[in-house]
C-alpha cells in the first residue's frame, strides 16, 4: 500500500468514520438522513461525530452542522465507490483481508490470562531462585510408553526425597543433566524469563518454599525434581570493564601471572584506566577499548567473575584481581540497572510471551472459551467409526487421500456449524507432513491428535467469524478501514489523479482564477564571478569594470586570451539568501572571497532588482495543483449530490442539539 494510502486511511480512522450493517436490527434509532437509498442512522452518527471531537463534541448547533456536512460528503463519495464496485476488485479485497487477519489476532487471544502471564513473568523477574534438580531426561516428541517411564522414575525418586534420602546423593546418582550432576544437582541461581520450554519449571522454582521438595515438573529437557534453597532480589545488570592476565601453561608461570595481576591492579587504582588496560590487560581485543565487557545478568559468565561484578558498591569501583578458568580478571564497575518498572518492561516481555511457549495456557484458555460460549458438540463415535476404516500403512504416507464423495457425516459442531468428515478429511491433506511423521507411531494415536489440534484451528475460525457480531468496535474498525480505502481509490481516480494528468485543464483553471494568486516578492538577478587567477592587481581591475558594465562587457574585456573569468546567473526573493542582505541594490557587490585550494577568487554583484510580480503556472505547479484538486473535489460532490440526493430529517437533527 502507497504511504499516500495509509495516511488518507488512517486520516479517516482517527475521524472515526464508520458505517451501520445493513439488516441490523434498530430500535428507537431513526434514520438521521439518507444518500439516495442508503440510510444513516442517529447512532452511528452520534458514536462518529463523539470519537472525533472528543472533548470538542459539544452537540452544539454550529458544531452538529459542520460535522453534518462533513460526513455527508464523505458518505457520498463511498457511495460512488460502491457503484464504482471498486470494493470487488481484486486487490482491493486482498489488501482488505490481510487488514482483517491482523485485526482479528488481537481479538484471539485471551486477554485477561495474556495480562496474568506477563505480570508473572515480571513478578517472577524481580527475584532470583536458587535451585538444585534431578533430571530425567525424556523427549517432548517421545512416545506415550517413554513419557510414562520417564515420569515414574522421576516421580519416585521424588518420593525418596520426601522420605528423607539426601537430594545431593539421589542427583549424583540419578540426575541426566551432566553439568550439575556432580554438584548434587546444584544449579545455583538463576532469574526468569527461563528459556522456552520450561515454563512450569520456572513456576515451580518460583511458587515454591525454601527446602522443599515440591513436585515433579515437565520441561522440553524431561522431568525434573527441585528444590529451593533460597530466593533473594534480583540482581539485574552490571556494566563493567576488565583488564585480563592469562593464566600460563604452569604452576610456576602461574606464579608470576599473579604476580602481575596485583600489578595491573595497583595501577589501575593510581592511573588512568584505559593506560593501565593498554599497558597490562592480555584481551587484545578489548584492551583497545578500555577493557569494556558490556552489560550482563546472571549466569552469563563463570560464577566467581559475576559475583566479583555485583559485589562492587558504585560506579568507577575497581576490584581486586578475580580468578576464573581463563586468567585474573580487575573489574571496573561502570554502572548498574536494577529490574526496571512494570511499565517499562511490559511491551518486550509481552513480545517474550507471545514467542514463549507458555503463551499456550492463553491460546488454550481461549479455546476452552470459545467452546463454552458456542456451546461445543462432539460425536466421538462418528470419529471411531471414521477412524476404523483407515489403514496404517496407508494414512502416514502419501497414498492416503480424502474421500472423493466428501463424506457429511458430522465429527463436531460450533454453535450452528457443523463439521464433518469431509472438513476433517480436508484439513488431513492440509497436514500431510504431520500426519506422516506419525509413521510407527499406533494409528489411533495419530488420528488423536491430529483431531485435537483440527478442534483448536476450528475454534480459533469460529471464532473470527464471528467478531463482528461479538465486538462493536471490531466491526466498526474494519468498516472504517474499508470505507477508508474506498475513499483513497474514487478520489485517486476522480480527483488527484485527474489534477495532475490533465494539463488541459490545469492551464485553463489557472489562467481564469489563479493568474494573479501567487506573485513573486522583489526579485534580485545576480552575477557570480569567478576569476581564475590569484592575481590581486587583476581582481581589482575585473571588480571595478563589473561594476560599472554589463555582464557580457565584463567577459568580453578579460577573456580575449582564454577563460579567465567565468560567470553564472541566477534570480532570488527576497530574503531567500543571506549573502545578499547587505547589497540588495541594484549594482551592490559583495566583497571577494580567496579559495587558496583552487587558485581562485570570487565576488557576487546584483545585476538588477525586479518588481513584485505574477508567477506562471510552471513556478507554481505544486499550489496550482492543489487548488485544481480542491476545485475538481467541489465539483465531484456537486455531482454527487445530484446523482446521489441527501436528505436531512430535520427533525431527529434537531433533537440532537443540546441547549447550553
Amino acid at each position: 500500500m502507497s504511504k499516500l494510502r495509509l495516511l488518507v486511511i488512517a486520516l479517516t480512522l482517527s475521524a472515526g468514520i464508520a458505517q451501520g450493517q445493513p439488516g441490523e436490527e434498530y430500535h428507537d434509532d431513526p434514520v438521521l438522513f439518507t444518500v439516495g437509498q442508503t440510510p444513516v442512522r442517529v447512532s452511528e452518527f452520534v458514536q462518529i461525530y463523539t470519537k472525533s471531537n472528543q472533548q470538542k463534541a459539544d452537540f452544539s448547533e454550529a458544531s452538529l452542522s459542520e460535522y453534518l456536512d462533513l460526513y455527508t460528503k464523505f458518505k457520498l463519495k463511498v457511495q460512488k465507490a460502491r457503484d464504482m464496485r471498486l470494493d470487488t476488485v481484486s486487490a482491493f479485497r486482498s489488501e482488505l483481508d490481510t487488514y482483517r487477519r491482523q485485526l482479528a489476532a488481537s481479538y484471539l487471544v485471551d486477554r485477561e490470562v495474556t495480562d496474568r502471564l506477563i505480570r508473572e513473568a515480571y513478578e517472577h523477574m524481580k527475584r532470583d531462585v536458587e535451585v538444585s534438580h534431578i533430571l530425567i531426561s525424556c523427549d517432548r516428541n517421545a512416545p506415550p510408553s517413554d513419557t510414562l517411564a520417564a515420569f515414574k522414575r522421576a516421580n519416585a525418586l521424588l518420593q525418596k526425597a520426601l522420605q528423607g534420602a539426601d537430594f545431593a546423593q539421589l542427583a549424583r546418582d540419578s540426575s541426566e543433566d551432566k553439568s550439575s550432576k556432580e554438584a548434587g544437582g546444584y544449579i545455583g541461581f538463576i532469574t526468569a524469563m527461563l528459556p522456552d520450554g520450561y515454563y512450569w519449571f520456572e513456576k515451580a522454582i518460583y511458587n515454591a518454599q525454601p527446602g522443599v521438595v515440591p513436585y515433579v515438573v515437565r520441561s522440553h529437557q524431561g522431568y525434573h525434581v527441585i528444590r529451593v534453597h533460597s530466593f533473594r532480589p534480583a540482581r539485574g545488570e552490571v556494566e563493567v570493564a576488565h583488564i585480563l592476565i592469562r593464566k600460563g601453561d604452569n604452576e610456576e608461570a602461574n606464579v608470576l601471572k599473579r604476580m602481575r595481576a596485583d600489578s595491573a591492579y595497583q595501577a589501575a587504582l593510581r592511573m588512568n584506566w584505559d593506560e593501565a588496560c593498554m599497558l597490562y590487560s592480555e584481551d587484545q581485543v578489548g584492551a583497545a577499548k578500555g577493557g569494556y565487557v558490556g552489560s550482563f545478568g546472571i549466569n552469563r559468565y563463570q560464577r566467581s567473575f559475576e559475583e566479583a561484578a555485583f559485589a562492587l558498591e558504585k560506579d568507577g569501583a575497581i576490584s581486586q584481581p578475580v580468578e576464573t578458568t581463563v586468567g585474573w580478571h580487575i573489574i571496573k564497575r561502570l554502572s548498574r540497572r536494577p529490574v526496571p518498572s512494570f511499565e517499562e518492561m511490559r511491551r518486550a516481555l509481552s513480545e517474550r510471551i507471545k514467542r514463549d511457549s507458555r503463551s499456550e495456557v492463553a491460546r488454550r484458555s481461549l479455546i476452552q472459551r470459545i467452546q463454552r460460549e458456542a456451546n461445543f458438540r462432539e460425536y466421538p463415535d462418528n470419529l471411531k467409526a471414521w477412524a476404523s476404516q483407515q489403514v496404517d500403512s496407508i494414512f502416514h504416507t502419501f497414498r492416503w487421500k480424502p474421500d472423493s464423495t466428501q463424506p457429511q457425516t458430522p465429527l463436531m459442531q460450533y454453535g450452528d456449524r457443523p463439521y464433518t468428515v469431509a472438513d476433517f478429511e480436508a484439513f488431513l491433506a492440509r497436514s500431510s507432513r504431520e500426519r506422516m511423521r506419525g509413521l510407527g507411531l499406533p494409528i489411533e494415536q495419530t488420528i488423536q491428535s491430529l483431531y485435537q489440534n483440527w478442534v483448536d484451528e476450528a475454534a480459533v475460525a469460529y471464532e473470527e467469524s464471528q467478531l463482528d457480531k461479538k465486538y462493536p468496535d471490531f466491526k466498526h474498525l474494519m468498516r472504517e478501514y474499508e470505507e477508508g480505502m474506498l475513499l483513497f481509490d474514487a478520489a485517486k481516480m476522480e480527483v488527484w489523479d485527474r489534477a495532475n494528468t490533465d494539463s488541459v485543464g490545469l492551464q485553463r483553471y489557472f489562467d481564469e482564477h489563479l493568474k494573479n494568486k501567487y506573485l513573486w516578492d522583489e526579485r534580485a538577478v545576480v552575477s557570480f564571478y569567478t576569476l581564475k587567477s590569484e592575481d590581486s592587481t587583476l581582481l581589482k581591475k575585473v571588480r571595478e569594470f563589473a561594476g560599472r558594465n554589463e555582464p557580457e562587457a565584463v567577459l568580453k574585456k578579460f577573456n580575449k586570451k582564454g577563460e579567465v573569468l567565468v560567470r553564472l546567473e541566477k534570480t532570488y526573493e527576497k530574503g531567500r539568501n543571506k549573502d545578499l542582505e547587505g547589497i540588495w541594490r541594484p549594482g551592490g557587490m559583495s566583497e571577494p572571497k580567496r579559495d587558496l585550494a583552487t587558485k581562485t577568487a570570487s565576488f557576487v554583484k546584483v545585476e538588477r532588482l525586479l518588481p513584485p510580480s505574477p508567477k506562471g503556472l510552471s513556478d507554481a505547479r505544486g499550489y496550482a495543483v492543489a487548488d485544481y484538486q480542491d476545485y475538481l473535489e467541489k465539483r465531484w460532490v456537486e455531482q454527487l449530490r445530484t446523482q446521489y440526493p441527501v436528505k436531512v430529517n430535520e427533525e431527529v437533527f434537531r433533537a440532537l442539539i443540546k441547549q447550553r
